[in-house]
């Protein structure tokens, strides 16, 4: 079931621009939960192959990461790429969960 649909947070700072050439729409991204960070408690770590892109945005993973806190299972995939002067639009991406 989508869950969610956002884009990332963080695309500058992190492996993106390295690999953003490479990724496609569909691709599956894993999502690695980062209860112990220290800026977010709820962090939600976006990566693509190994290539950490950045995070669910801050405003947008309640969700996520309290169903990831409680065992559940979540799937995620580009959903939207675009060479947009904004970072922040550049990448979207939607969260499934399997209920």
């Amino acid at each position: 079931m989508l869950v969610q649909s956002s884009p990332l947070a963080g695309f500058r700072y992190y492996e993106a621009t390295k690999v953003w050439q490479d990724m496609r729409v569909g691709d599956a991204l894993t999502l690695t939960r980062e209860s112990q960070n220290a800026h977010d408690s709820l962090a939600v770590r976006v990566e693509w192959r190994g290539y950490q892109l950045g995070y669910i945005p801050r405003a947008d993973n309640r969700a996520v990461s309290f169903h990831m806190d409680r065992g559940g299972s979540v799937e995620a995939r580009i959903s939207k790429l675009q060479d947009h002067p904004n970072p922040r639009q550049r990448i979207e991406f939607e969260v499934l969960v399997r209920l």
